[in-house]
């Protein structure tokens, strides 16, 4: 299994807006949203920030966006969107990888890349369902920082104060 991360510009956008309507799907059961009447996830402009350009909820003036497309064998496999929310810090806003390619060791390699092409001090947010999600980061940090993270449940101003699971730590990146 052969895989790219690469920056996705305006042209492969339309790639990451038809992945996000699978991981919103996923994201739906713990977000608690019902399928809309015509039956299928519309992402609308949840993602559009990620390219410097409105989206469905403000982010401050001062963050900045970052998407990369993962491609196994060639074919879309799944995202991630980096937030810069900081001059030093770093939020994994999003990050999807379709079901096939899950439980095979790509998303902690891909993790992994991002914290060392970002070094800084990051933090990964999870909803409080997601038990699956927390479990996941859980390991990926615990094995890249040797344990040295904090881990907590905090609530967001940013996100209409919705309460989360967040593991914070510092990236030993090689920018």
């Amino acid at each position: 299994m052969e895989y790219t991360l690469t920056p996705v510009g305006e042209s492969d956008r339309v790639i990451i807006r038809n992945l996000g309507k699978f991981y919103f799907y996923d994201m739906a059961e713990h977000g608690g949203w019902p399928f809309p009447d015509n039956g299928e996830f519309d992402i609308e402009n949840r993602l559009e920030n990620y390219w410097g350009l409105p989206g469905l909820r403000e982010w401050p003036a001062d963050w900045k966006g970052f998407a990369f497309l993962i491609r196994v064998d060639g074919h879309p496999a799944g995202f991630a969107l980096v937030k810069q929310i900081g001059p030093d810090t770093y939020d994994m806003g999003e990050f999807f990888i379709g079901r096939q390619y899950r439980r095979k060791g790509l998303g902690e390699k891909i993790a992994t890349s991002l914290f060392d092409k970002f070094p800084g001090n990051w933090e990964l947010r999870e909803l409080t369902t997601n038990t699956g999600a927390q479990a996941f980061w859980r390991k990926i940090v615990h094995a890249y920082t040797g344990g040295n993270f904090s881990d907590g449940e905090e609530e967001f101003d940013a996100y209409d104060n919705v309460r989360f699971v967040v593991q914070r730590f510092k990236s030993h990146g090689f920018a």
